[in-house]
């Protein structure tokens, strides 16, 4: 038996698996609103607004989870900075230290951009905007900048997560290496979905929408690949899930990635747009979940 079964667990319940979850979610939006800007078309420009729009909202709620879940909240700051000499509390050996700083940084990136979708959607309906909100516009050299630095940050955002567990030395989390491009790969999947749910939301056609669902499908298939070889990382520690964990793992892959891929593979047109993105969303929590409370109550 692995040393880990004998570590105390982090008590780490709802308000984690709601800040991993919402974590990839942002940082992955945003990293998709990037490309479709850098490399899409002016037909992408909808979908890469949106991304930019729901990225500030979900990393500021992811904040606030992460606050809530700290034994002492009002101490927050204590991450950023010492409490006695008001230095900057940087350990770059430690993840959970430069996940803070990380999570501050792209807050402001994508509030920057954020302002600036904002103005961008105003003005296409003949509304005025005061012109420092256009400053982050993705045209301009510092939008340019500001999104290609929150891109790398939302990189990080949606997969150091499970690089953070996985310097634990808690069973599963600490008994395999590829926790980090797990949740990475999930991002992408959940994030794609997002945007294909909100862009059939707010009236975008299926063509208008494509290029994201193909992108979709391909996470997708390799968010399976991975997870099958995360069990396998796990060798007879993967028993653990034997105990129910592993029934609804399995029914996440199924119902989260493979139906979905399914239901892309042959569209009806009575088939309402948002099942397929909406169960990968549900897939990309239960999959958080399932890896965080099955070794937290260990």
């Amino acid at each position: 038996m692995s040393s880990t079964f004998f570590t105390a667990s982090p008590e780490w319940r709802w308000f984690i698996v709601a800040y991993f979850f919402l974590g990839g979610l942002a940082g992955g939006s945003y990293f998709l609103a990037t490309l479709l800007t850098r490399f899409g078309s002016e037909r992408d420009r909808p979908l890469a607004r949106l991304g930019y729009l729901v990225a500030f909202p979900i990393v500021c709620v992811c904040g606030l989870v992460l606050t809530v879940d700290l034994g002492r909240p009002e101490r927050f700051w204590h991450m950023l900075v010492q409490s006695q000499t008001f230095r900057p509390m940087l350990k770059t050996f430690s993840p959970m230290s430069s996940g803070a700083w990380v999570i501050l940084l792209f807050s402001g990136c994508a509030f920057v951009t954020f302002a600036a979708a904002l103005a961008d959607w105003s003005t296409e309906r003949g509304w005025s905007t005061p012109a420092f909100l256009r400053l982050g516009n993705v045209a301009a050299p510092l939008g340019r900048l500001v999104t290609g630095l929150g891109a790398i940050l939302g990189l990080y955002l949606a997969g150091y997560t499970g690089v953070l567990i996985s310097v634990t030395n808690r069973p599963i989390w600490a008994d395999t290496t590829l926790l980090g491009l797990t949740f990475l790969i999930s991002a992408a999947s959940t994030s794609g979905a997002l945007l294909i749910l909100l862009g059939a939301w707010i009236g975008l056609s299926r063509d208008r929408l494509d290029r994201l669902e193909r992108f979709d499908r391909s996470a997708l298939i390799l968010e399976a690949v991975v997870i099958v070889s995360l069990v396998a990382s796990l060798g007879r520690i993967a028993t653990v899930w034997l105990d129910g964990w592993g029934a609804l793992l399995a029914a996440m892959v199924l119902g989260g990635i493979a139906l979905p891929l399914l239901l892309d593979w042959r569209p009806t047109r009575n088939r309402p747009m948002w099942i397929a993105p909406a169960l990968v969303l549900v897939g990309g929590l239960v999959l958080r979940m399932v890896i965080i409370l099955s070794s937290g109550r260990l």
